[in-house]
């Protein structure tokens, strides 16, 4: 069924049909809209669930960790803040390989207080143990709350996953979005059988224990193991959901022409879609670009992206993330993948949308052209600049237009503001 959708609401409608048992919800803008809606499912019986309304982050968590012990498929969504309080507790759904998905609206954090987004807040969080993956669009969205699950509860993963929607870019924007009917979630998703790991008073098992030097170096190695694993799961998984729903995904990363292009852009969540746009506008034109989507960023799809980027001459990175005193967290896993392969491309960090602020085709545009002057040993690129304050990109001539038809319109308003003194 079609329907004009908000991201938060397109998630909700994937969580609906997945039949989570538990949903603990505390909300946090731009998250809030999700566990409102399930609310309102659980409260008009659309969705038989227990819906436990917590007094906080970390107890929504804790309380989806206690949940899931039980053999009980849960839900929780947080966002910024949220899931920095949530911190502690990740490592323990982690490492008590609790299959939980949880939705992330990916929000700036503070200080300075902000509520729009960037990516911040959950790639600070990479090395907590959890599946992490991005969403595009609102039908990606809606679709990767029901993959997620099947991806989590596989045996051969058992981790938890979450999935993070661009606050307010998705969270708060309407697309039309695909709403399957419940049989078909049904069949591609099926009820969640726990494999030992719960509560069982007739084969009581260990859950939630200590380990001292001598074992807990199998235990995180195990968690490694398992987390490396689940892109083969993943694909099948995918395979799966195009077989049932006919929507097919392209894995953990997508490629858009990249196997002759010269220059190519890396990304992640919805900033991608400007991106594939640029790149076709660029192709008319005769210019060899091309873009690569990180989908999912742990486990780190380290060996895909090396291939697809080896034949570069340049190579940007584009992320709404910066690793204080050093650079963007995304280039710094892309420049791993490269050394592990051996790849010597030469690549750039493009820094932007921080708080919110808007990327510009224009901007888009400009990191392209710098990228095929620093390819053609042209023109000199910082290894790391931020849009908007020091970065080349902003100097293309076509983004100078821009920012001169901003300014024209900025001293408008500022002529009818003295006007009107």
């Amino acid at each position: 069924m079609k329907r004009f959708l908000s991201g938060d609401e397109a998630f909700a409608e994937g969580v609906r049909l997945a039949r989570p048992q538990v949903i603990s919800a505390y909300p946090i803008t731009p998250q809030t809209v999700v566990v409102e809606r399930l609310s309102e499912m659980v409260e008009d019986g659309s969705l038989a669930a227990e819906y436990v309304h917590v007094e906080s982050e970390h107890s929504a968590l804790a309380c989806a960790i206690g949940a899931s012990a039980t053999g009980a498929r849960t839900f929780t969504a947080t966002s910024s803040q949220g899931l920095l309080y949530m911190a502690e507790c990740l490592t323990y759904a982690s490492g008590g390989r609790f299959p939980i998905v949880m939705m992330n609206a990916n929000r700036a954090t503070a200080l300075p207080w902000n509520i729009y987004g960037d990516q911040r807040d959950s790639l600070a969080l990479l090395d907590h143990g959890w599946i992490q993956v991005y969403a595009e669009d609102n039908q990606e969205a809606l679709d990767l709350a029901l993959m997620a699950y099947a991806v989590a509860e596989n045996p051969a993963v058992a981790t938890p996953v979450m999935v993070n929607l661009d606050g307010f870019a998705l969270t708060h924007t309407y697309e039309t979005v695909d709403v399957p009917e419940p049989e078909e979630a049904d069949a591609f998703l099926p009820p969640y059988r726990p494999a030992g790991n719960r509560f069982d008073f007739e084969h009581p098992v260990n859950i939630g224990f200590s380990a001292g030097p001598e074992y807990n170096r199998h235990f995180k190695y195990w968690e490694h193991r398992d987390m490396l694993d689940a892109p083969v799961v993943v694909e099948r998984v995918e395979q799966r959901f195009a077989e049932v729903l006919e929507r097919r995904y392209p894995g953990m990363i997508e490629t858009l022409n990249c196997d002759d292009a010269d220059v190519i852009l890396v990304t992640l969540g919805s900033a991608a879609g400007l991106v594939r746009s640029v790149v076709r506008q660029l192709r008319d034109q005769g210019v060899r670009a091309g873009m690569l989507r990180i989908r999912y960023l742990r486990p780190m799809p380290s060996a895909l992206i090396a291939e697809a980027l080896r034949g570069a001459k340049a190579v940007g990175v584009l992320e709404k993330d910066v690793s204080f005193g050093a650079e963007g967290t995304v280039f710094t896993n892309v420049n791993s993948a490269l050394q592990q392969a051996a790849v010597g491309v030469p690549t750039y960090n493009f820094v932007g949308g921080l708080g919110g602020d808007d990327i510009s085709e224009a901007q888009v545009r400009g990191m392209y052209a710098m990228l095929a002057q620093a390819a053609e040993g042209t023109g000199e690129l910082p290894r790391v600049s931020f849009l908007g304050i020091d970065s080349p990109a902003d100097c293309h001539p076509e983004r100078s237009a821009q920012r001169g038809a901003e300014g024209s319109r900025a001293e408008s308003a500022e002529a009818l503001s003295e006007r009107g003194r």
